[in-house]
């Protein structure tokens, strides 16, 4: 009686492509087969929604998904591990040039002079007006 059975699970390996709902991602999971009569090889994708419990995954991890019981009426699948994570990219401060934020620097200059000079032509038809 305590014979352990083996579950032969179904697993696939994609990239997530949503992390917005709780404990659930959206993995794509893509294939290359080739076409019966033409023989070109034809790129499928297809998106398992998948139960995540601790809400690890997050958009663009590389992730590996097992079957399981259903979950919900779309979560058939749950998260097994994260095979890589996306890659932040890092924007150092030397990469911004000196010219534009000059640019900004004037632009901001710019738009404060109008608001004094229209604040100050408003205040101007305003006496005409009381005379």
């Amino acid at each position: 009686m305590a014979e352990e059975q083996t579950v032969n699970r179904k697993s696939r390996v994609g990239t997530v492509v949503s992390d917005k709902n709780d404990k659930t991602i959206v993995v794509s999971v893509g294939r290359a087969s080739r076409h019966r009569i033409y023989r070109k090889v034809i790129r499928r994708t297809k998106k398992y929604h998948a139960h995540d419990e601790q809400n690890q995954a997050t958009l663009g991890d590389l992730v590996r998904i097992e079957e399981a019981r259903p979950t919900s009426k779309l979560k058939k699948w749950a998260l097994v591990e994260i095979l890589t994570e996306r890659e932040v990219a890092r924007v150092a401060p030397e990469s911004i040039g000196q010219t534009l934020v000059e640019e900004v620097q004037r632009s901001a200059a710019h738009a404060a002079e109008e608001t004094e000079t229209d604040a100050e032509s408003g205040e101007a038809s305003g006496e005409q007006g009381t005379n």
